[in-house]
């Protein structure tokens, strides 16, 4: 049995595959799967969780959306099974979903969302 996780967002082109695991309605065909990372599950979310996902045939899309500034980590599954990364910092950025075949732009993906304001530098001494 493939491992089961719930994705922040999911989505797929096809028509959804489902199986009772545990009495819950499981998608098993996603194809993009977006997560939101909070501090606690990043380091999951980046690693194990990835890993587990990889494992479904279908899936061929990651978004990593950070939570604490405008950046967003994308991996894509190339036709030989390869996965590449880009890399997204500054609302400024767009990327593109090949599986959706669509654009997001950050700053839509942050609309509304108000970030603390980094602390300043120790003020140095003469």
């Amino acid at each position: 049995m493939p491992p089961y996780r719930y994705p922040d967002i999911t989505a797929l082109c096809e028509r959804p595959l489902t199986e009772l695991i545990g009495g819950v309605e499981v998608l098993v065909n996603p194809a993009l799967t977006i997560e939101v990372l909070s501090p606690a599950t990043e380091a999951y979310d980046r690693g194990d969780k990835f890993t587990h996902y990889k494992s479904i045939e279908s899936f061929a899309e990651y978004l990593l959306i950070a939570q604490h500034r405008p950046h967003a980590t994308y991996y894509v599954k190339s036709v030989d099974g390869a996965w590449s990364y880009e890399e997204l910092t500054g609302a400024g950025q767009t990327l593109r979903l090949a599986t959706l075949e669509c654009e997001i732009a950050l700053c839509d993906v942050y609309e509304g969302v108000e970030f603390p304001q980094p602390p300043l530098p120790p003020l140095e001494r003469p």
